[in-house]
């Protein structure tokens, strides 16, 4: 039996699969998405040349600071304002009642939470509403971007 990163009595999980994902603000579900990107974080690189007893020139690399990318979510267009009316609340500038810690769960075929993504102090920086075009039959989206401060997958 092979053995992996997490120990050598740690089975291989399969990959799970996306049924469906909500976002919960203030453990209240707002909405059900259909696509979600920037779930990840990246440090910046920092480089410093050191020389060596010989006196060769090395380039250390270390960590700096650490950033999260935006979340991007779709969804099909309802009449639901409720991400609206956050939106709105950045708009008026009302930052304090606009900031909001939210997660991104995503559920499986039996129902049960598969894994959640908790962001901290997020706030809507975009709100596009549908491209409406009456020669087309596909379902209008609207896609919401949440700028945040941190991001940690909790399950």
């Amino acid at each position: 039996m092979p053995k992996f990163l997490g120990g050598p009595n740690e089975e291989q999980k399969e990959p799970l699969a996306t049924y469906r994902f909500y976002l919960e603000m203030d453990g209240i579900v707002s909405a059900q998405f259909r696509e979600c990107t920037g779930l990840n974080s990246t440090s910046e690189v920092i480089e410093s040349r050191e020389s060596n007893k010989d006196g060769k020139i090395m380039i250390k690399k270390v960590p700096g600071n650490l950033k999260w990318d935006d979340l991007v979510l779709k969804r099909g267009f309802t009449t639901d304002k409720q991400l609206l009316k956050w939106r709105q609340l950045v708009e008026k500038g009302d930052m304090k009642t606009g900031r909001k810690n939210g997660s991104i769960v995503m559920y499986n075929s039996e129902d049960t939470e598969s894994a959640r993504w908790s962001f901290t102090n997020g706030w809507p920086s975009k709100l596009t509403g549908p491209s409406l075009n009456s020669t087309s039959n596909e379902v209008a989206v609207e896609e919401i971007t949440i700028t945040h401060e941190g991001l940690e997958r909790t399950t």
